[in-house]
């Protein structure tokens, strides 16, 4: 992980989406790639939080927050299972996200929202909640989006704040080319993608091709080769 975490770092992508004090092999990688690339690690973390009401349930958020802000936490995003659960369409608001978007920001950490409904974004615009960035599922598939693309792409570019765009291979049912150059070209210069790589030559791949696609070249990567691709090859 510190090695994959190192090749993204040293090209300029410094921050973690996910971060989480029980992994602590992650945090463990994290501190490494920091030491070897010599750049300091923005961390997101997207805990789930009890959002049932009553002094249990806000203890227990509590002691959440307390163990994501002592891990670092730089920014903090309640998952889209606490998010989306409060999510009223009657009245196009989110009630009580505001007590704890609060409670993020008393412990030094800046909040935002994760979300897969297509109405979480703009109900808090509206509702002028204390969010830095949103978290959107976007891909040219419409993987797991609960509306058609055309409708997410609209909502992300009338936000008022960065949204960070998830998903954007599909899980696995898009190569990088594709899934990468849909987002690039259709996202806003303040917007950010998350990808996630098994590998440091994974993330080498997306890097290069995400490069090559802002940049308009080809992408300077070797393809896989086949018995069937062998008469495309060039000869040397």
């Amino acid at each position: 992980m510190a090695e994959i975490i190192e090749v993204f770092m040293s090209a300029g992508v410094d921050a973690v989406y996910g971060v989480n004090p029980d992994a602590q092999d992650l945090m463990d990688a994290i501190k490494d790639a920091e030491h070897r690339s010599g750049r300091k690690c923005i961390r997101i973390s997207i805990p789930g939080i009890n959002t049932q009401g009553g002094p249990d349930a806000i203890a227990e958020t509590e002691r959440i927050l307390d163990a994501h802000a002592a891990c670092g936490t730089h920014i903090l995003m309640p998952h889209q299972d606490s998010t989306d659960a409060l999510v009223d369409r009657r009245t196009r608001s989110i009630p009580n996200m505001d007590r704890y978007l609060a409670m993020i920001r008393e412990r030094g950490m800046i909040p935002g929202l994760s979300t897969h409904m297509p109405e979480t974004i703009p109900y808090a615009d509206e509702s002028g909640l204390d969010v830095a960035t949103y978290i959107q599922i976007y891909n040219a598939a419409g993987f797991l989006m609960q509306v058609e693309v055309d409708w997410v792409h609209r909502i992300i570019w009338e936000a008022k704040k960065p949204v960070i765009a998830i998903k954007p291979l599909a899980a696995g049912r898009l190569l990088p080319l594709v899934g990468l150059a849909f987002v690039w070209a259709t996202l806003r210069e303040q917007d950010m993608v998350t990808v996630g790589t098994l590998s440091s030559d994974e993330a080498h791949e997306v890097i290069e091709y995400s490069r090559a696609l802002l940049e308009r070249r080809k992408p300077n990567l070797d393809l896989q080769h086949t018995r069937s691709k062998a008469s495309l090859d060039t000869p040397q």
